[in-house]
């Protein structure tokens, strides 16, 4: 059996997540604490206690949900005797990218929660608030009819095609008005298009200010070799080489997340064989993603302490 562990990006967060761990292991505890210390402030008691609206700000999102994932990798490795090495390759979802590298010993978590925190301002920032707009095509959609709606719609304004999630949920996004053009396109097409709560359109050609934030961030950081190889969002296939992995996580705030392509490839026998896919980290929306893309493989979702003793007693 192949496992691998990925991490969520964002929507995944709720006040109160991770608590369970930090009241559990001393392990997890130290990693919030190390993030509050990284950080300059107590995020941790913001993850715990809430208020929502101030911990669904992007800024605040990004490292928040790194700080659970990593307390699961540490509690994981410590606790249990579950070293990310069990695993044949590690991958995350947009900012899950950065969970996935510290756990395979490439970013501490002081850095990676630094970098999440300038990643998460310098997207927010990227463009004005009400001028940027996402949305999700769901039902009877692929990405070859996402690209056919995106194109229709590219007339009035930046749409692209965001993240490929699985067969029947493709997220787009662009300016406000490429997107309700999209969301026309989608319902011309009997397709459901949900427009999306969110700060900023990510992973689209607006973010590239932050493309450049990130380029500069990343320039002074040292990338350590990976215990484990990295299945990357931008390629969809395992990077080792920590040069490229700096060139990907800065590709990766424009680029198009291939989270399809990348279970589909883990998955195959041709490619990574995992047969198991351990999702590290607050709520389980990857592995509802990886079942759509994967049916035959195993799903976990890991994200209280029994769930993660019941993980390490089945390996």
């Amino acid at each position: 059996m192949t496992i691998a562990f990925v991490f969520p990006g964002q929507g995944a967060q709720a006040p109160g997540m991770g608590k369970d761990l930090f009241d559990a292991f001393g392990s997890a505890r130290e990693v919030f604490q190390e993030v509050d210390e990284a950080l300059g402030e107590s995020l941790s008691r913001l993850i715990f206690l809430g208020p929502e609206d101030q911990l669904t700000l992007t800024a605040n999102t990004q490292p928040a949900l790194f700080a659970v994932s990593l307390a699961v990798m540490r509690a994981l490795d410590k606790e249990f005797h579950v070293p990310v090495t069990k695993a044949g390759f590690v991958a995350g979802h947009s900012l899950g990218e950065y969970s996935a590298l510290a756990a395979a010993g490439a970013l501490s978590v002081a850095e990676a929660a630094r970098l999440l925190r300038i990643r998460g301002q310098a997207m927010q920032a990227a463009v004005p608030v009400g001028r940027g707009a996402m949305a999700a095509l769901i039902g009877k959609v692929d990405l070859a009819l996402a690209e056919e709606i995106v194109a229709e719609a590219q007339e009035a304004g930046v749409v692209v095609v965001a993240n490929d999630n699985n067969i029947g949920n493709v997220v787009i996004s662009g300016t406000k008005e490429g997107i309700d053009a999209a969301i026309a396109a989608a319902k011309a097409k009997a397709v459901r298009a949900v427009p999306l709560n969110v700060s900023a359109p990510f992973h689209s050609p607006l973010m590239a200010p932050a493309a450049d934030a990130m380029r500069e961030a990343l320039s002074g950081v040292v990338i350590a070799p990976l215990a484990v190889p990295l299945v990357a969002n931008v390629s969809a296939r395992p990077v080792h080489e920590p040069a490229r992995i700096r060139d990907l996580l800065v590709e990766q705030v424009t680029g198009r997340v291939r989270w399809r392509e990348s279970v589909a490839w883990m998955a195959a026998a041709t490619g990574g064989a995992v047969t198991r896919f351990a999702e590290a980290g607050a709520g389980k929306q990857l592995s509802g993603m990886v079942k759509r893309t994967a049916p035959d493989a195993e799903t976990t979702a890991l994200n209280d302490p029994e769930g993660l003793e019941a993980f390490a007693k089945s390996l």
